[in-house]
């Protein structure tokens, strides 16, 4: 018995430090980081699970063969999904797309999966559709009226119940007061995008490596390496890691002769996607960033200071800058998706 009082202490200090211990366990040490062997070079990335869980997942299970998918022909296979895919589209100047099983961006693994985005970490919530009383945001890629009907009022209108023409007329103060206040965040919302406020999103920066969709929450197997920074693209596509090692590599692969709409003249084979199982420590030229339109260099600052970079009005390209963009990443269309 005289040991009882001994053995109760030992329990109450040990038995929380074993749930504690446990619990770092469970959590992330490191940043997993994959090597994609292409028939030009190594490129190393470094995905982020903790900002993008769900994307970071379905990358590497596709990647291993460790996830059944839908073939080009119809049937269910599991195998390693990425080996002998290609990029299929490289727009210099924007981004390098991959992971197409057809080849040409209408594939799909057969299933879609949805986005991973905290719009108010990128600030979204903060900018205005309309810049000024008659010019809409740049980020917005607005250029006609069609597009200003398709992107902002329809969406409004949908939302706030507007069903004919009658009701339009009859509410047009309330439609100007609207699109006057809404931010690009509802603006997407309006398009059916969904956000997730726990997570902590970076802005799709040179060097980050993204999801190709056809819209909210059509993620599959297409992912692009961003080759200058798209901040239009902020909310609307996952970025779930970034280049750390070969970017000499990607630089190459974007200078490639290219047909219409991007198509490489000679394919450019992704061999291999697979997990490196020893870390590399990430290149300056994989992360440096180029100066700015002034001339001035950018101050250095660690990728992993603080929280994820938010965009400032200072940081936005002028209107004519804007107009210039190429657009979005090839929709993943997924046509053989049931």
């Amino acid at each position: 018995m005289r040991y009882w009082p001994l053995l109760v202490t030992l329990l109450v200090v040990v038995v929380p430090l074993r749930a504690e211990d446990s619990a770092k366990e469970k959590e992330p040490t490191a940043r997993p980081q994959v090597l994609i062997k292409t028939s030009h070079g190594d490129i190393v990335v470094e995905l982020f699970p903790k900002e993008a869980p769900e994307t970071v997942a379905n990358f590497l299970a596709l990647a291993a063969g460790d996830k059944e998918f839908k073939a080009p022909g119809g049937e269910m296979v599991k195998r390693p999904f990425y080996d002998g895919l290609t990029f299929h589209r490289i727009i210099k100047g924007f981004m390098l797309q991959g992971g197409c099983p057809v080849g040409n961006g209408s594939g799909s693994p057969g299933y879609k999966f949805k986005d991973e985005i905290n719009a108010n970490s990128l600030g979204l919530d903060k900018f205005k559709v309309m810049k000024t009383p008659n010019t809409p945001h740049p980020w917005l890629l607005i250029r006609s009226q069609a597009d200003f009907q398709r992107n902002i009022l329809l969406p409004l209108c949908r939302k706030i119940g507007i069903k004919t023409e009658a009701d339009f007329k009859q509410r047009i103060g309330e439609i100007q007061k609207a699109i006057a206040a809404m931010t690009i965040k509802e603006s997407y919302e309006n398009l059916g995008y969904k956000y997730d406020p726990k997570l902590k999103s970076r802005m799709p920066k040179k060097g980050t490596l993204a999801m190709a969709n056809s819209g909210a929450n059509t993620n599959g197997s297409q992912f692009f390496i961003n080759m200058v920074d798209n901040d239009y693209l902020a909310g609307k596509h996952t970025v779930f890691g970034r280049v750390i090692s070969g970017w000499k590599v990607a630089a190459k692969l974007e200078l490639v002769k290219v047909a219409a709409q991007g198509r490489p003249v000679e394919p450019i084979t992704i061999v291999s996607i697979r997990p490196l199982k020893v870390a590399v420590a990430p290149e300056k030229e994989a992360t440096k960033k180029e100066p700015d339109a002034s001339g001035n260099k950018p101050t250095e600052k660690s990728e992993d200071a603080g929280e994820p970079e938010k965009p400032t009005e200072k940081a936005e390209a002028d209107d004519d800058a804007e107009s210039a963009k190429p657009g979005e990443p090839e929709p993943e269309s997924g046509k053989d998706d049931k």
